[in-house]
């Protein structure tokens, strides 16, 4: 298995065949991991607390609170209400929870065939909708009635989304394959 930094050599050599690079700044990075959580109706500080305690395992570092932008009577939601948390990683916590994503948390998830191509956006980043929790190691242990979902977000410094897929591949991000039009077959 190759270290975070060997993938970002082999990523250069590979992309600049491809892409034309000519300077190893030109080639994509990974700039942050953003992970964050909603905790929609629960008023339960018990658990809320629960939710704060095991996103700060999974990361390494403690949650930020995010309030609402604006009230919402329906759901008696008031502006600037908790209704998630959010870390983002960035340097060598970064790199670990990316290892720990692709090699041991993403297998570990039911059913797990990949993930679609399309969940990356225009601008190069990527998005995986993870809806339970306890995939990672730190948690899979724990009482199974409090599982909650995550959104992992990993923003790149890729310029297109060719070019961001590409370097995800090559970074290791299972993504499925480019499915084909099913051909018709002539009788």
């Amino acid at each position: 298995m190759l270290t975070f930094r060997e993938k970002i050599n082999t990523v250069f050599n590979v992309m600049s065949e491809e892409f034309g690079y000519t300077n190893k700044m030109e080639a994509p990075k990974i700039e942050k991991i953003v992970i964050s959580t909603g905790i929609g109706k629960i008023s339960d500080a018990k658990k809320v607390e629960l939710i704060q305690e095991r996103l700060a395992r999974i990361t390494g570092q403690k949650a930020a609170p995010r309030g609402a932008k604006k009230s919402i009577a329906a759901f008696k939601v008031r502006e600037g209400d908790v209704v998630g948390y959010q870390t983002t990683l960035r340097g060598e916590r970064m790199r670990d929870f990316f290892d720990k994503l692709i090699h041991v948390a993403l297998p570990r998830m039911r059913d797990f065939r990949g993930i679609k191509p399309s969940a990356i956006d225009e601008l190069g980043n990527i998005t995986i909708g993870i809806t339970e929790h306890t995939i990672f190691p730190e948690t899979s242990d724990e009482d199974q009635r409090d599982v909650f979902g995550l959104a992992v977000t990993i923003v790149t410094t890729s310029k297109s989304k060719k070019e961001a897929e590409t370097f995800l591949r090559l970074m290791g991000v299972p993504l499925k394959k480019a499915e084909e039009k099913k051909k018709k077959k002539s009788r």
